[in-house]
C-alpha cells in the first residue's frame, strides 16, 4: 500500500512541476515582465492550467498526509531515542582492544615512519 501511494505521490509531483512550468508568468517577479496585456484586476481569470494546478496540489497534499499516516503506523513502537534507552542494564558499548585505537600516536610513542628521498 505504501509503495502504491508513493508512486502516485511521485507522479503527482512530476505532473505538478510540469503544469507550473507550462503556465504563463503573470507576476513580474525578479524584474521579468509577464506582459502588460489584459485587464488589470485583483483577481485573474481562472484558466484550465490554474484549476489543474490546484487539483494536483490538493492531491499532492493528500498523498503526503497519507504517507505520513502509513509511516507512523508502520514504525516501531516508540522512537529511536526510546530504543536507545531500552538497552539492558548490563550491556555496555564495545571497547576497542588496547593498541588499536583510532587516535594518532603521541610524541612519546613510536611515530609512523616518514618516507625520505634517497639518491
Amino acid at each position: 500500500m505504501e509503495n502504491v501511494v508513493l508512486v502516485i505521490h511521485l507522479i503527482l509531483a512530476l505532473a505538478l512541476i510540469g503544469i507550473v512550468l507550462l503556465q504563463r508568468s503573470e507576476g513580474g517577479g525578479l524584474g521579468m515582465g509577464g506582459g502588460g496585456g489584459g485587464a488589470v484586476s485583483s483577481r485573474g481569470a481562472a484558466t484550465a492550467l490554474g484549476k489543474m494546478t490546484w487539483v494536483l496540489a490538493g492531491a499532492f497534499i493528500c498523498t503526503s498526509i497519507a504517507l505520513t499516516i502509513i509511516a507512523a503506523q508502520n514504525s516501531a513502537s516508540g522512537s529511536v531515542v526510546d530504543r536507545l534507552s531500552d538497552q539492558p542494564a548490563g550491556s555496555t558499548a564495545p571497547v576497542a582492544p588496547a593498541g588499536e585505537d583510532l587516535l594518532p600516536p603521541t610524541a612519546d610513542e613510536n611515530a609512523p615512519l616518514v618516507p625520505t628521498l634517497t639518491e
